[in-house]
């Protein structure tokens, strides 16, 4: 049991006696073309974590549904929150845990828009300079599926496939399969480049970047087992990290 709200305060307290890193899954309630549920980003970081948790060195914390939504936010469904809010919540969420007795942060995005991403880092760089005992490490689920798919390029299709396409629509059928419901067509955004635009629907009318139609179950928990091998080195790396102490004075003496 790895679960925090599943978990009665005596084991709580033992367990944080040996085990001191916490995973936090960040997700978003998001448009994912007609054929996936709202909540998919969720369930992927809450799926990874769960399978990280089976090595018995992390606990996982409940998951942020609410994320930041730029693209996306006027199809039906998507519910955003302000950066503002996303990094105050992650820094209230640091500091208690941490106040908890974990003294190692893996804040874990299942949805990884760029301005999501940037409030969480924020909120992280915020915690390291509050707290001098803390280790922070912010994931997103696209890097860590770039790094194994670096590795393992035929785990994959359609290039350049992205939200809700191939990738998330294998990766709901391996995990989540009763909610897929069939298939959205294959689906490319035309943003114009640079320019940012009102009407976002106009350019993306079905919420789909890639081609779900090539998605399989059996693809899914590929991809699935490994990101969770490469989620486990950064849990190890995160842990194992040692901070270089600070050069005399405290300043930083740049080469050249």
């Amino acid at each position: 049991m790895s679960h925090w709200e599943n978990l009665r305060m005596p084991e709580l307290a033992k367990l944080r006696t040996r085990v001191r890193t916490v995973v936090i899954p960040f997700g978003s309630l998001e448009e994912h073309g007609s054929h996936l549920p709202l909540g998919t980003d969720t369930f992927h970081a809450l799926e990874l974590a769960r399978r990280v948790a089976q090595s018995g060195r992390v606990l996982v914390a409940p998951p942020v549904y609410y994320g930041l939504c730029r693209s996306t936010r006027d199809h039906p469904g998507t519910i955003s929150i302000s950066g503002e809010t996303l990094r105050a919540l992650a820094l209230d969420l640091g500091r208690e845990f941490h106040r908890q007795g974990m003294e190692n942060l893996l804040f874990l995005s299942g949805h990884a828009g760029g301005t999501h991403m940037a409030a969480l880092v924020e909120a992280g760089e915020r915690l390291l300079t509050e707290l001098p005992r803390v280790k922070v490490a912010v994931v997103n689920v696209l890097d860590l599926l770039r790094e194994v798919l670096s590795t393992r390029p035929d785990l994959i299709s359609t290039r350049g496939d992205s939200h809700a396409g191939e990738v998330e629509t294998a990766l709901m059928l391996a995990s989540h399969p009763h909610l897929v419901q069939g298939r959205a067509p294959e689906e490319w955004p035309t943003f114009p480049k640079y320019i940012l635009v009102r009407d976002k629907i106009r350019h993306w009318p079905g919420g789909v970047w890639g081609n779900p139609g090539k998605a399989t179950a059996a693809q899914g928990e590929a991809i699935l087992a490994a990101e969770t091998a490469r989620l486990l080195e950064v849990i190890s790396d995160l842990e194992g990290y040692e901070e270089e102490p600070p050069p005399p004075g405290g300043r930083v003496v740049m080469p050249g």
